[in-house]
């Protein structure tokens, strides 16, 4: 069993921070004009890290990497007047995004990406991990279900990457930067993220026809869309100059949060918790995206720890001798009630429920995945194929047939179905529609979403959560 854990991007840190210049300890001893403009450093009593970190405050940082030009239209005034109106909200917000910030940060400023997009969470779920809206986008960029799928977002029973900080991270900076490129603008491609890049496109060929100017303030546009880029930027307002607003930020330095611990093993998130030395809450602050009370090996996983507990981590487990997980899963050969599947398994039937989340009264799909305690007869970890397609799925059990009182007159089944033939053809269009949409819901990447959602149909968007 191979553990192993690292910095998050210190190495990225370094390469993507170094300057040009001559590095030479012979202050005259370089031709290059850039060396003069370089920062130097005494070896004798300063450390090199220093020219990597010129502040300890990651807000000088961010501020420093700004490149977006502030509108300074009605309505992004209005927004900084919201939010400074609002400083409970602001500074609960400022707090949650203390423990992912870092990261965000170096990732934009790897891509050399306007920093302003390290602060778009604030906008999209005010950095709740576990943020969901009501068009069913999900996590800190709250990325849709279909949109997660084409990003390779791994949607299952045992995680949703979505909610990912490290993954869900990288899907929405490679997001934004393909919409960039597609719209020429920062601001075209923010509308595009919130909206759908058809819709953008459409609205711009509107503008084309009408020979009207075709940049972010000049289209026609939801109110939410229209008010997502002055939102954005009234957050940079605040991070620039937060005592004229009469907020105070928390203090983040300008050093990593977390560590990412590799999963070698199968190992049960309690066992983490304990391990580590952490509160519940903070382990899955940093870790929303795990659906189940086990994390796996074969899912190319990786957990987050603060920073000052990875080494108590990592030396308890060298300790601990017991088994890692006492969990494992099963497939389910074919569809059956709770009840019955419990008994084949072997396992108590409200235990069953629980751990999966299957309401009473719904049967087992056949091929679906569930959780069960391990045995001495599969005490190995759960496999790539489970780990990487395991699925839940659930259906209603059928209406029993009603009893006719003896004596009466009972209309047989066969005429009800003659009689439901002769519906309407609008009732047949109907369930013709209602099948379509499950075929599109089921054709995702791991066939549990049951509904497309109707505004993600019609509009592309995106989806926005509403955080208090």
């Amino acid at each position: 069993m191979l553990w192993r854990y690292a910095v998050i991007l210190l190495i990225a840190a370094l390469s993507g921070c170094a300057s040009t210049g001559d590095w030479s300890s012979d202050p005259t001893g370089s031709l290059d004009p850039r060396a003069a403009k370089a920062k130097r450093v005494n070896l004798k009593d300063q450390s090199v890290s220093s020219i990597y970190a010129p502040s300890s405050n990651l807000w000088i940082r961010i501020r420093d990497g700004f490149q977006m030009e502030p509108m300074n239209t009605p309505l992004e005034i209005e927004q900084v007047r919201w939010l400074s109106a609002r400083p409970d909200y602001v500074h609960r917000s400022m707090e949650r995004s203390s423990r992912y910030l870092f990261y965000i940060v170096q990732e934009v400023h790897t891509r050399n990406m306007p920093m302003e997009i390290a602060l778009l969470p604030f906008v999209e779920s005010a950095f709740v991990t576990n943020a969901k809206s009501s068009a069913k986008a999900m996590g800190l960029w709250q990325f849709m279900p279909a949109t997660g799928k084409d990003f390779q977002l791994t949607q299952n029973v045992f995680r949703d990457e979505r909610r990912d900080v490290l993954q869900s991270t990288d899907a929405a900076l490679d997001y934004l930067q393909r919409l960039h490129k597609q719209f020429g603008s920062w601001e075209l491609a923010l509308a595009a993220y919130n909206w759908g890049a058809g819709n953008v496109a459409k609205a711009q060929k509107r503008n084309l026809a009408a020979r009207l100017p075709t940049d972010y303030l000049s289209l026609k546009m939801p109110n939410e869309t229209r008010n997502y880029v002055p939102k954005l930027m009234a957050y940079r307002q605040i991070v620039l100059d937060p005592q004229a607003y009469g907020i105070v930020l928390p203090e983040l330095e300008n050093h990593p949060y977390f560590v990412a611990v590799d999963v070698g093993s199968d190992i049960d998130v309690s066992l983490v918790i304990k391990l580590a030395e952490i509160p519940s809450e903070e382990f899955h602050n940093l870790n929303p995206s795990f659906n189940k009370p086990v994390i796996l090996s074969n899912a190319n996983q990786q957990i987050l720890l603060p920073f000052g507990h990875a080494e108590i981590f990592q030396e308890n487990l060298k300790k601990y001798t017991k088994p890692l997980s006492t969990w494992t899963a099963v497939r389910i050969a074919k569809t059956e009630p709770v009840d019955k599947a419990a008994k084949t398994l072997g396992v108590d039937a409200d235990a069953l429920r629980d751990i999966n989340g299957i309401p009473k009264g719904m049967r087992i799909r056949a091929g679906s995945t569930v959780l069960v305690p391990k045995t001495n007869q599969n005490s190995g970890d759960i496999s790539v194929a489970m780990a990487e397609n395991a699925n839940l799925s659930l259906v209603k059990p059928a209406p029993a047939p009603k009893k006719c009182a003896k004596g009466a007159n009972c209309s047989s089944g066969k005429s009800s179905k003659a009689a439901g033939q002769g519906k309407s053809s609008s009732n047949s269009s109907g369930s013709q529609h209602k099948h379509a949409s499950t075929g599109l819901a089921k054709s995702a990447k791991n066939g549990t979403a049951k509904v497309t959602s109707p505004s993600a149909k019609t509009s592309n968007a995106k989806g926005t959560s509403k955080i208090q």
